[in-house]
């Protein structure tokens, strides 16, 4: 069943959006102020007010980024572009103004379920098992601690399992402004996981010399 956390204080409104996206595999947790909010790493999807009675929507979402990659879709009445430029360098997946359509938000919603589902979030491979959506990493059952400069190199090497990436690609995706990062930090980083994901002999990790790293499944 697909979790769906609906945080939104317009009792009307909530229980609409509800009614509009209502399926038998979809599960609907009505929140009306974050106060309420409970559980919520465990979602699959959030939609989420702005402006409610006790906080801010992209406080919410900044402090959630912290320890949680679940999707998130904003749907609130600011509508500058501020706002929406904001809510998406925060890390929301989509971003729609009040007075909206129903059957548009639909979509959207769909939309991000399926990008969700396509993209293998849940990774099992020998004794590790990553979950990109929850940020929950374990190694034979016991969690493992990674930092957001940890999780964005893995995945990237993750998703392309088998293939070589090249120092200078992984740079630019992990760090994005390459150009001001020491290339020193890609081997610190790629250590530090090693130390973290490999134990009994285990090498997920190889090196590639002259070119950069890829990641092999058990």
């Amino acid at each position: 069943m697909t979790k769906i956390a609906i945080i939104e204080d317009d009792i009307g409104l909530n229980k609409g959006i509800e009614l509009a996206l209502k399926r038998e595999d979809y599960v609907f947790y009505p929140f009306y102020s974050l106060g309420e909010v409970r559980n919520i790493e465990q979602m699959d999807l959030i939609i989420l007010d702005i402006n409610l009675p006790d906080g801010n929507g992209l406080v919410f979402l900044r402090k959630l980024r912290e320890s949680s990659g679940v999707p998130v879709l904003i749907l609130t009445a600011n509508d500058s572009e501020m706002d929406e430029v904001s809510g998406l360098e925060l890390g929301a997946q989509d971003y729609m103004t009040k007075p909206f359509s129903l059957m548009v938000l639909r979509v959207r919603v769909e939309k991000i379920l399926k990008r969700q589902k396509e993209a293998g979030q849940v990774y099992r491979t020998g004794d590790l098992t990553l979950d990109f959506v929850h940020m929950d990493f374990r190694r034979d059952g016991e969690k493992v601690e990674l930092s957001k400069t940890e999780q964005r190199l893995l995945y990237i090497l993750v998703e392309n399992a088998g293939q070589t990436m090249s120092r200078e690609r992984l740079l630019d995706y992990v760090w994005q402004d390459a150009e001001f990062v020491d290339e020193n930090a890609l081997s610190v980083t790629v250590k530090r996981l090693r130390d973290k994901l490999e134990t009994g002999g285990k090498k997920y990790i190889q090196t590639v010399y002259g070119i950069g790293y890829v990641w092999r499944a058990e």
